[in-house]
């Protein structure tokens, strides 16, 4: 097997360096990008363009909006080489994130604790009458990638109606699906109790969920957004809450991250915001060396590679 030099710019801690270093035995880890073969974590971007012995790239995101250039295409086109993501390391904890949400939306959680910090009553009738079945509910979900699978897996058992929405309907999908701007698309949009946003920033999705759209939904709707922030109109998404046309909404992304203790995304009503936390999980960084580790002995046998983007 011919030994690999490999570039790697992240941040790992001991545990996960001490594995990715003992895992690539029989290559080398390299400080130089121009000088690699290999590139493991956020290698920049110009550099990646112009490394003339890069033939493989693994980025240690789910993302790879930054990458996603004609020059960077036409090169690695040129050169043979292949840029892989680590979706498979987020996928599940971003579904399992979402269907969190939306239990604790469902059994009323935020109202309660909202009153175990404040006046400390005992709304046992307000709370118990507020509370809703997911059993039966609709759900439409914007994008369809394995974060989008997996949440409707999670999901089967409860027998929600899901309707996915894609740019273009391929025939491969697990629930119905629709194209975006379609009629069915609007009748899912009508109809829902909750709209699940996984879109990747991406050439046609910035402020995807726009006044139009969010004036489609079925008023009292819950929103969620762990896809990307620049995929919501901000602006109107308040202005959805504030009127009351969605119940409530759930974010995960925003933009611009981190968002500024004085942004009005704070203090919409029934807005509630964790920071970008939905992939995150305690052993996320030995899953990422793990996750190059095997494509690094896909790499080396020549065999297809997980993840892969170009």
């Amino acid at each position: 097997m011919t030994a690999l030099d490999i570039f790697c710019n992240h941040d790992f801690p001991a545990a996960a360096k001490g594995l990715l270093e003992s895992g690539i035995a029989g290559h080398r880890l390299i400080g130089a990008l121009a000088e690699a073969d290999v590139a493991l974590g956020q290698p920049d971007v110009a550099g990646v363009v112009a490394s003339p012995r890069l033939r493989w790239t693994q980025l240690t995101s789910a993302g790879y909006t930054n990458y996603d250039r004609d020059d960077l295409r036409a090169a690695f086109t040129a050169r043979g080489a292949a840029l892989t993501k680590s979706s498979l390391v987020f996928d599940q904890p971003c579904a399992e994130h979402i269907v969190a949400l939306m239990f604790a939306q469902a059994r009323q959680l935020p109202a309660a604790l909202a009153e175990q910090r404040g006046a400390r009553g005992w709304p046992q009738k307000a709370l118990r009458s507020r509370s809703r079945l997911l059993r039966g509910q609709s759900v439409v979900i914007a994008g369809l990638g394995s974060i989008a699978r997996l949440v409707i897996g999670m999901l089967a058992p409860l027998r929600m109606e899901v309707t996915v929405l894609r740019r273009r309907v391929a025939g491969d999908e697990p629930a119905p699906a629709a194209a975006w701007d379609s009629p069915e698309a609007t009748r899912a949009f009508g109809a829902a109790d909750h709209v699940l946003n996984v879109l990747p920033a991406a050439p046609g999705t910035d402020g995807f969920f726009n006044a139009a759209r969010l004036a489609l939904v079925k008023p009292g709707a819950i929103f969620y957004n762990i896809g990307r922030g620049n995929t919501v109109d901000q602006p109107a998404l308040i202005a959805a809450l504030t009127s009351g046309r969605l119940g409530a909404a759930y974010l995960d992304v925003a933009t611009p991250e981190p968002l500024p203790p004085d942004h009005p995304l704070w203090t919409a009503p029934n807005c509630f915001i964790t920071p970008h936390t939905a992939g995150g999980h305690e052993d996320e960084s030995l899953r990422l060396v793990r996750h190059f580790l095997d494509n690094l002995a896909r790499f080396a046998a020549g065999r297809a590679l997980l993840d892969r983007v170009l």
